[in-house]
């Protein structure tokens, strides 16, 4: 592939930004990248000044919901080196959910180089603090300027980079979602398509009105057993346990769960990959079974559950300590990341200087 071409903006825009204070995807790097399939093939791509595109309001994607995006993160590790979490593993996600939205497949260097060059452009947009990343936002949409419900002949992607902090920062709140439906098996759910989203925004207002940060979704058929919340998986420790919901269509595998429950397997913690039911997670709390539970994601990377409604009743978890499972299993994976331990399950992509 021959290297990618960068337009440098002329002004930057990195002394606006309050790197003590980045929230979530608040910022904007200088850059993005683009590129478009048509003619059959992915076209070159490039670096350019992050800015506005020209679009049509025919453009399919708009009406029929063809696009599809990942999230990721690159850091710096202890050693300066710029690096990025798993792409390998986010490529194969994209692929699947290519494939589940009729889209034309790109190629693993095109989308791995990709990542390289508007990385490198905008380096000194990746924050050094604690909890801080640059966050990866590679999104795919169709652009085929025409009305009629067909499957898209021409797409675009775009690379967004954005410096960012911890994505929840405080201990969250949820409720059991016993009305509304993220996802139901044989759809979309475990593709990671814009529409997902769109969907789940009302019932999530509607939580967060009654004071909750997010949903815990059920299952579609009778609303019995868990399947993810909101924006991450969701685990829990049970029994001294760490269990999970196993994957289904209607569930996506995330890439932050896999690393996880690899890492939770390797430190000798008991896993179980199972339907885990709401009348589970209310019995073990009245006993005390329930210690831990808490979202995992490549936004949020793991986040506390303080607290579960389920029909109205609020169950509040113990507080976590350095001996929760979730705070020793997020320590050993920032320690990879940033090359404080080895990386023995090779997640770890050093971008080429």
């Amino acid at each position: 592939m021959n290297p990618i071409p960068v337009e440098r903006i002329s002004q930057s825009r990195l002394s606006m930004i309050d790197f003590n204070n980045l929230g979530f995807g608040n910022y904007l790097s200088d850059h993005m990248l683009l590129a478009n399939y048509n003619d059959g093939r992915w076209q070159d791509p490039k670096v350019v000044p992050y800015g506005e595109i020209p679009m049509t309001p025919a453009m399919l994607s708009l009406h029929y919901g063809q696009a599809i995006f990942e999230g990721m993160k690159a850091f710096k590790n202890k050693n300066g080196e710029l690096i990025i979490f798993r792409p390998q593993r986010h490529y194969q996600r994209l692929l699947k959910s290519m494939e589940r939205m009729c889209m034309p497949a790109m190629s693993e260097e095109y989308f791995i180089n990709s990542l390289n060059a508007v990385i490198k452009t905008d380096e000194q947009w990746v924050p050094t603090s604690e909890g801080s990343s640059l966050y990866l936002r590679p999104v795919i949409f169709a652009t085929e300027s025409r009305l009629g419900v067909k499957i898209s002949d021409e797409y675009k992607f775009v690379i967004l980079t954005s410096p960012v902090g911890p994505y929840f920062a405080k201990p969250v709140r949820v409720k059991v979602e016993e009305h509304y439906v993220r996802a139901a098996e044989g759809g979309t759910g475990f593709a990671k398509c814009a529409g997902n989203y769109g969907g789940a925004f009302y019932p999530t207002q509607l939580a967060k009105e009654q004071g909750f940060d997010q949903v815990l979704w059920t299952d579609a058929c009778d609303h019995k057993y868990i399947d993810e919340s909101g924006a991450m998986n969701v685990m829990f420790v049970l029994n001294g346990k760490l269990v999970t919901p196993k994957l289904t269509s209607a569930i996506l595998d995330g890439v932050t769960r896999n690393s996880l429950l690899t890492l939770a397997n390797k430190m000798g913690i008991v896993v179980e990959e199972r339907k885990v039911s709401v009348a589970e997670i209310k019995e073990g709390f009245e006993k005390g079974t329930l210690t831990e539970a808490f979202g995992a994601g490549t936004a949020a990377v793991v986040s506390t559950i303080a607290a579960i409604n389920i029909s109205g009743e609020e169950c509040v978890l113990p507080e976590i300590n350095g001996h929760s499972i979730q705070l020793r299993l997020k320590k050993r994976l920032e320690d990879i990341r940033h090359g404080y331990e080895p990386d023995e399950f090779e997640w770890i992509y050093k971008i080429p200087q």
